[in-house]
């Protein structure tokens, strides 16, 4: 289990979280219609980031994504068969607009190492973060074949992404 930070303004647009924000705010005021309102908002935004989790093809048992709107926090629940797949879906849940942070409350059935992350700013290529991680810039197609299928070609980041650096 564990909280990991991401860019909010980065990633997919799975849902209005602008529409999702107004709410909080209203609801902020103790209005009840606002607060069904906010809550209606949230089931639309956790569903969302569900639906695109199921649609990358990760297999997750019990698969659970709630968001809080007042927080930017999207908590995941469910059993991964491995790390790579709770990994891969706790950056699909962060790398979504209107995301700051993510909650982790998944398992997985086979332990393995777990990866390391990086933060793509301006400048960044797959080549760049493989050397730097690495020490070898030619080890690049790692870093992409363990963000697939988010990453649909290796000169498809952008600033603000999140990616999975897993170990060699």
């Amino acid at each position: 289990m564990g909280f990991f930070s991401f860019i909010k303004d980065a990633g997919e647009k799975l849902f209005g979280h602008k529409d999702a924000e107004a709410a909080a705010q209203a609801a902020a005021a103790d209005d009840a219609a606002a607060k069904e309102k906010l809550d209606a908002a949230n089931r639309q935004a956790g569903d969302a980031i569900q639906a695109y989790i199921e649609a990358q093809g990760l297999t997750i048992t019990g698969l659970v994504v709630t968001f809080d709107a007042t927080s930017s926090t999207v908590s995941i629940f469910g059993v991964a068969a491995d790390q790579a797949t709770k990994e891969k879906a706790l950056l699909c849940c962060g790398n979504v607009s209107g995301v700051s942070n993510v909650n982790d409350n998944m398992s997985v059935d086979q332990s393995e190492p777990e990866a390391t992350y990086h933060d793509v700013v301006r400048g960044d290529t797959l080549w760049a973060i493989a050397k730097a991680a690495y020490g070898d810039g030619n080890k690049y197609p790692v870093i992409f074949e363990a963000n697939k299928p988010m990453l649909s070609h290796p000169d498809k980041i952008y600033p603000g992404q999140k990616l999975r650096i897993p170990p060699l």
